[in-house]
């Protein structure tokens, strides 16, 4: 089929998937897998492949770029010690337990290990995809794993490689690989961050701005493809410096427009690589003898339970070497947790990347049946694991993770009252007239009351929730019932909180002879003070995200909100 033909019909399974995913309710890549299986019986779509270089030049640095710049830097350095092993070293031991069913299957050593490698790391865009119904922070650990598991794969990959095609291999080359790999892929990572920073700093222009984004990426994995490093860990990298850079360093219109066009680009990205999956499963399957299909099968099965059993060990056995924290209730959810984090671990791009990357000197039997069982395992991983996992996070009841929600208020009430308190300084510093000021603050104070209106009234949720699970639990009724507190007293907190609190509206001024000030001028007053507060308000914040009081991702919304009133105030940015 010619290009464009392909284009299209990608374009429109992905429409359908995204139409009929939320009515039969399941997550929109598994409907797509299935389609692209249904697609592959028709011969002609059976014939689209999917180059190896499409998904580690195209695919893979896009998606990883936009899963860097969306994971929170304060999980990574709070659960590093969770993260370096499971991305590592679980890494390794999946790898060779792989392996080891691959002999006992009658594959050759050098072919199981080049599987073992293929499959070992999760996939941090099936993660994404599927896992966004996890608590936060187990959310964010396992985003953070596979993105830094794909560095330990493709070394053991270069290695199986080289043993197969005949190489020689020493500890010596081994531990040279693993250092070129890791810091090779962090340093070209952090340069090519370094200058999009040097570059960015100096532009204001939109295009500009995000076309230096979009860039990114790509040249960081081509910068450590050239030094023979990890590509994928140099976008992490890339991504995770960008992200904490990025507010201090962009424009607010051009930040509203990537926050728009990256997730839609991601999207279709995604989308059609879900759907090409399918594709090439149905195509190895027809390129496979029938008498070899029955074996392959065999294995694919028995790969994806040693995956998933060798991750839940890992797991129990790593217990004593990890810190114990958290309250006595999330110690005793911990059990059903680490089965929780065994089934979100699923396998997707790089693996299916990895397979079809062997090169024919490894044999031609054994590359397709690499890529055979290697698809199968990813085909699994996403039509087993992907619907079993929402009902294994209710199974497990985990505790509710409200810290995001508690970090958001915090930061809203903080950087507004600091706001409100720089106030009259910086109307003196624009110049800006008494009714302007006046107007601002009573801006200010609503926004601030409302805030702490939704404070108040999401805490006397939580503790009405917590009394009503109590009375089930005990079977008694409720002896408050009827005495004020129930939700219609919740609605007085709310509709009260704005004007009985500390905190009181400020009246308009009056003094002010609107006849001698021109409405062009309280507009453009009141233009520059709104703009200063908000730069007020940001230095805030970074300084809250500096100190660690509130998370990357909770800025990163603030931030956007901020953006747009900006964008509202200022208008959007005209291309130059």
């Amino acid at each position: 089929m010619e290009g464009l033909e392909v284009t299209v019909l990608l374009g429109l399974t992905i429409l359908a998937g995204a139409l009929l995913a939320p009515r039969i309710r399941v997550a929109l890549p598994l409907v797509l897998v299935v389609f692209g299986l249904v697609l592959g019986f028709v011969p002609a779509l059976r014939e689209v492949q999917l180059p190896p270089e499409t998904v580690l030049l195209l695919f893979l640095p896009v998606m990883l770029f936009w899963e860097s710049l969306t994971t929170s830097l304060r999980s990574i350095r709070r659960d590093f010690r969770y993260i370096l092993p499971m991305s590592t070293l679980l890494v390794v031991a999946s790898a060779f337990a792989v392996a080891g069913v691959g002999v006992l299957f009658g594959m050759p050593w050098e072919i199981a290990l080049i599987l073992g490698a293929a499959v070992a790391p999760p996939d941090a865009t099936a993660v994404a995809a599927l896992g966004r119904l996890l608590p936060r922070r187990m959310f964010m650990k396992l985003k953070a794993e596979s993105l830094t598991n794909d560095g330990t794969a493709l070394v053991l990959y270069a290695i199986a490689v080289s043993l197969a095609v005949g190489g020689q291999v020493t500890p010596l080359s081994i531990t040279w690989s693993v250092l070129v790999s890791y810091l090779g892929g962090i340093l070209a990572g952090a340069v090519i961050a370094a200058l999009a920073y040097l570059l960015l700093r100096r532009s204001t222009n939109t295009a500009v701005i995000n076309v230096t984004l979009l860039l990114v990426p790509f040249t960081a994995f081509l910068l450590a493809e050239i030094v023979h490093a990890s590509g994928v860990l140099a976008v992490v990298v890339a991504g995770l410096a960008i992200a904490f850079v990025s507010p201090r360093i962009t424009t607010a219109s051009s930040r509203r427009q990537a926050e728009a066009a990256f997730p839609f680009g991601v999207y279709l990205l995604n989308g059609a690589l879900f759907v090409l999956i399918g594709l090439e499963v149905q195509y190895v399957v027809h390129q496979i003898s029938g008498a070899a299909i029955g074996r392959l099968v065999l294995i694919t099965v028995a790969v994806w339970a040693a995956l998933v059993v060798v991750r839940y060990l890992f797991q129990l056995l790593s217990v004593p070497f990890q810190r114990i924290t958290g309250s006595v209730i999330a110690r005793a959810h911990r059990p059903r947790a680490r089965v929780v984090s065994t089934v979100a671990g699923m396998r997707g791009a790089v693996s299916l990347a990895i397979a079809l990357s062997v090169p024919t000197e490894v044999g031609g039997a054994g590359r397709d049946e690499i890529v055979f069982v290697t698809a199968g395992v990813i085909l699994l991983s996403l039509l087993a694991q992907g619907p079993l996992l929402p009902a294994i996070v209710r199974w497990a009841h985990l505790p509710a993770d409200t810290a995001e929600i508690e970090e958001y208020e915090l930061a809203e009430r903080t950087i507004s009252g600091a706001a409100l308190a720089a106030l009259d300084d910086l109307a003196v510093e624009h110049g800006i007239g008494q009714e302007v000021l006046d107007r601002v603050r009573s801006e200010g104070y609503q926004m601030l009351e409302f805030a702490n209106a939704k404070a108040l009234a999401r805490e006397q949720a939580l503790v009405d929730a917590e009394a009503d699970a109590l009375d089930a639990l005990l079977d008694e009724p409720d002896p408050y019932e009827g005495a004020g507190l129930d939700g219609a007293g919740l609605d007085a907190i709310d509709t009260d909180a704005g004007t009985s609190g500390s905190l009181r509206i400020i009246a308009t001024s009056t003094a002010v002879d609107i006849a001698q000030r021109s409405p062009l001028i309280r507009h453009e007053e009141h233009t520059r003070l709104k703009l200063a507060l908000l730069d007020r308000k940001r230095e805030v914040l970074f300084g809250l995200r500096r100190s660690g009081a509130v998370d990357d991702l909770v800025v990163r919304r603030i931030v956007a909100r901020l953006d747009l009133e900006q964008v509202r105030l200022q208008g959007i940015e005209e291309f130059d």
